[in-house]
């Protein structure tokens, strides 16, 4: 499949949603592209072939739908799988890191011991839109001894700024969208 023809399969299977989470917004359901096994295989086979070319020896999934991207893609890659959460989610000893968001501001937090020195993390999820929870975990990855490989997402929302957010935060790693709205 080439890749005009995986994101055309890709867009055709997101569905706009309007007025949800609230009136104005037009959220993009990805679980008809889940429920179609050829789109979500061409799905995890282009994330797979993103992790695999940049040298992932690790993938961190973003709470939460990307988890449900970046576990598929790990089993296919043969690597590790790391979920980063929200605060208060994970047992054990964590590293953590705040963030803002437009009005306040969150954490996500990592398993200490999941990361470190000579991993190499490419970070995963459904949607770069403002980028903050994306920014979060690329210093979290570092914090933790690790070098960021890259980040690779479905879609991204480019009239929100998440890319020219994240720039500085990526340091020289490729950051990739499968599709651009």
């Amino acid at each position: 499949m080439t890749v005009h023809t995986t994101q055309e399969l890709l867009l055709s299977r997101i569905r706009d949603v309007a007025d949800h989470p609230k009136q104005g917004v037009v959220f993009k359901d990805i679980t008809p592209l889940l429920a179609d096994p050829v789109a979500f295989t061409a799905l995890t086979d282009s994330l797979s072939e993103f992790c695999v070319r940049h040298g992932a020896t690790k993938i961190v999934g973003l709470e939460a739908r990307g988890f449900i991207l970046a576990a598929p893609v790990a089993v296919r890659a043969g690597i590790g799988f790391i979920p980063v959460r929200k605060a208060g989610k994970l047992p054990g000893a964590t590293l953590s890191q705040a963030y803002e968001l437009e009005y306040g501001t969150a954490e996500i937090e990592v398993h200490a011991e999941d990361l470190g020195a000579g991993d190499r993390v490419v970070v995963i999820d459904d949607v770069l839109a403002t980028g903050g929870t994306a920014e979060a975990s690329l210093e979290l990855i570092r914090r933790a001894g690790a070098e960021v490989a890259g980040v690779v997402v479905l879609m991204e929302l480019g009239f929100l700024g998440g890319r020219i957010r994240l720039e500085p935060a990526l340091a020289g790693a490729p950051l990739e969208a499968l599709i651009t709205l």
